[in-house]
């Protein structure tokens, strides 16, 4: 059903200009609170121009969409108040480009997943959207020597053979992967928590600076928005959606890497992870995953064996 009403509404946004007043309308709606992937889907079902929107009141928006009283309000505020035109001429001059889920720009392996975002912020090399041969790597946020170094022997290889890499810029794992990767020479996506104009961690600020010139920094919260707790397993999913396959270095049991790996599953990735001691809490989660039945992996080649390449 959810496929069926997006292609309809894609049909109808290939006529004319309608697209580009569409696009607009998305990245209004985007910015408003209120409302989350669910409502904007029922505006696109109720009508995809999405013009009605601005007509109603708040006790329309909360007859028809089932909206709460408070959040109604809130949304129709904010859908009222916000200049839209301003802030999009602010991105510009930031060089941030909002990709909405119907533009030529977005990620064909993101589209296939349940509840792909809407809105793309995206800045830095934007060719990297369409990359297809792309490996998700994540991990613990304090690894030990052994989980850095089995960054260092396995990405050489993995790079070597145009693998862009996916991860989340956090502070451990994600940081050693983007930060290899630039040494590589290699191309990598880092998939933000939070809003373009807040990088967290703020210690990767220069990372996530040097990685806007050849590199991609994509959120899809607008740029406005602070890193909140729920934000980051949510934007995991776009992680292992942005990926062919996701490779977990080091996790505990209760980890936002699992949480990538689980959303891997669900989404028909090729989830493989990096063994390791019994003993070490920091592979209690690796080794679950093994046992659960991903791919064991000891080198490079059982990482491009399992990804068919």
């Amino acid at each position: 059903m959810l496929i069926v009403s997006l292609f309809s509404v894609f049909k109808f946004l290939q006529k004319g200009d309608v697209m580009d007043v569409y696009k607009k309308r998305l990245i209004h709606i985007n910015h408003c609170r209120g409302v989350g992937w669910k409502t904007t889907h029922s505006f696109l079902e109720h009508d995809p121009t999405l013009q009605k929107i601005y007509e109603y009141s708040p006790h329309d928006l909360i007859r028809i969409f089932s909206m709460r009283d408070k959040h109604a309000e809130t949304f129709y505020h904010d859908l009222h108040h916000l200049n839209i035109d301003d802030l999009l001429h602010e991105y510009t001059i930031h060089q941030i480009t909002p990709v909405t889920r119907f533009s030529d720009l977005y990620p064909p392996l993101l589209l296939n997943i349940f509840d792909p975002p809407w809105v793309l912020y995206c800045k830095g090399n934007l060719k990297l959207l369409t990359a297809t041969k792309t490996l998700a790597v994540v991990g613990t946020r304090y690894p030990s020597q052994n989980g850095l170094h089995s960054i260092d022997k396995l990405l050489p290889a993995i790079v070597s053979k145009g693998w862009t890499i996916v991860s989340g810029l956090a502070e451990g794992i994600d940081t050693k992967a983007h930060e290899l990767t630039l040494k590589l020479n290699g191309k990598t996506i880092a998939v933000l928590g939070s809003g373009l104009y807040h990088i967290y961690p703020k210690k990767n600020m220069s990372l996530a600076q040097l990685m806007t010139k050849d590199q991609l920094l994509l959120s899809e919260y607008p740029p406005f928005q602070k890193p909140q707790r729920w934000q980051f397993p949510e934007r995991n999913r776009i992680i292992s959606g942005l990926s062919r396959g996701i490779l977990v270095v080091e996790a505990k049991m209760k980890s936002g890497a699992l949480i990538t790996a689980d959303h891997g599953l669900e989404q028909g990735r090729e989830v493989m992870a990096v063994p390791g001691s019994i003993l070490e809490e920091r592979s209690m989660g690796t080794n679950l995953l093994i046992q659960n039945g991903a791919k064991l992996i000891l080198n490079a080649e059982d990482i491009l064996s399992e990804l068919s390449c």
